[in-house]
């Protein structure tokens, strides 16, 4: 990539002393395989402490009754940022927030599960390709 058409200051942060910086966060396991671990601008610092929401929104997804979740961090006073959720159920499903936080609370480190829980009807916005767009999600919830 040279960079981005007509927008030097977007090329000028993403293509640094040759080196294209996507954004990623990645983790290298023992046997030198490289694992996307989620987006830099989506990172939820609570606390001090780094929430990577892929994470959590993988293990929200282990329970049956979820077709779409969200994660992402929202405004907190004293903590920096909250860990939050927007969950839309399948169908018929009957479930409330205190269940999907219990759920996660008990896989995951307690700083990490989701204390702002929302359940929507309505699918999540997404994009052409079908991708769930955290940044519209953060505007009307965040």
């Amino acid at each position: 990539m040279k960079g981005y058409w007509n927008r030097p200051q977007e090329t000028s942060k993403t293509i640094r002393d040759g080196w294209l910086y996507t954004g990623d966060i990645a983790r290298m396991d023992e046997d030198n395989y490289i694992y996307i671990v989620d987006r830099k601008k989506d990172l939820v610092i609570r606390g001090g402490y780094n929430v990577y929401p892929r994470e959590i929104e993988e293990v929200i997804y282990q329970i049956p009754e979820i077709l779409e979740v969200a994660v992402f961090g929202k405004a907190h006073q004293d903590l920096g940022e909250e860990v939050a959720a927007v969950v839309v159920l399948k169908e018929g499903a009957q479930m409330g927030s205190d269940d999907i936080r219990e759920f996660v609370k008990q896989r995951v480190a307690p700083y990490k599960y989701p204390r702002i829980i929302q359940i929507v009807e309505d699918s999540l916005p997404k994009s052409g390709t079908g991708k769930i767009l955290k940044k519209e999600i953060r505007k009307k919830f965040g």
